[in-house]
């Protein structure tokens, strides 16, 4: 295991210790109380490439949205496991399983220069700044990082701690140009890059630990691989926009 691998286990099971701590304190009064994953400052901004957005303003920037969904969530807050396997209770599943996800997804994305703008309940979006082509291999090895620790470590950690079973993931890739501009009012602004490629990006992000990327995504990418990269096409649903699969 590498040094990051290291670093990013412990990260993952201390913020689950967190969590375990945080819900056993909300677990008798669960309507009255809730919990804050974070607390932005409306003059800084989380978008890569724009530290800080300006009330009344709008900016372009050109973005790689990578979208992440947790799989059947739904399901796991829904439908409850067996008695005598799960050592948590549906909520309990979700809350923890979101948050090893989530704090996998921070460090990953760092990693690879992105940043996180938004938590989506059962997965997240993070953007990629794409002046150049080339950027397009920091949000590729972001994805494919993403799946790899889920499997090597988050599953592990969750089946160890919980008894889980194994999560899967969807991530939905696309690039366009966005507007970056404050949404809100007065007491509440937030910084948000608004584009086509968000949009493309959920709907990409069905898929079972496979990575979809839009077609725009797919002629931006840099030509310098040989032809080793394939790009598999995919149906998605009845929308009007093709969606490939890397393979």
């Amino acid at each position: 295991m590498t040094q990051f691998e290291t670093d990013l286990k412990n990260k993952i099971i201390s913020e689950l210790e967190i969590a375990e701590a945080i819900f056993n304190d909300v677990r008798e009064d669960l309507i009255r109380k809730s919990v804050t994953f974070s607390n932005e400052s409306i003059e800084d901004s989380r978008i890569p490439g724009f530290k800080v957005v300006k009330k009344g303003k709008g900016e372009v920037g050109d973005f790689i949205a990578l979208i992440l969904d947790i799989r059947n969530s739904t399901n796991h807050l829904t439908q409850s496991i067996s008695s005598s396997t799960a050592k948590v209770s549906q909520l309990e599943r979700v809350y923890y399983e979101t948050t090893a996800i989530n704090i996998c997804g921070i460090e990953v994305i760092n990693k690879y220069k992105g940043r996180i703008t938004e938590f989506l309940g059962d997965g997240y979006l993070a953007l990629f700044t794409a002046k150049e082509n080339k950027q397009v291999y920091d949000a590729h090895n972001a994805a494919k990082d993403c799946i790899k620790y889920l499997t090597s470590i988050v599953n592990p950690i969750l089946n160890e701690r919980y008894n889980l079973p194994d999560l899967k993931l969807g991530i939905g890739l696309a690039y366009s140009k966005a507007i970056v501009t404050l949404i809100g009012n007065e007491d509440d602004l937030h910084a948000k890059a608004i584009g086509e490629c968000i949009y493309r990006a959920s709907k990409l992000s069905k898929g079972l630990n496979e990575i979809r990327v839009d077609d725009r995504l797919k002629y931006f990418w840099p030509k310098s691989d040989d032809g080793k990269l394939k790009f598999n096409e995919v149906h998605i649903g009845s929308l009007n926009f093709k969606g490939y699969k890397i393979g």
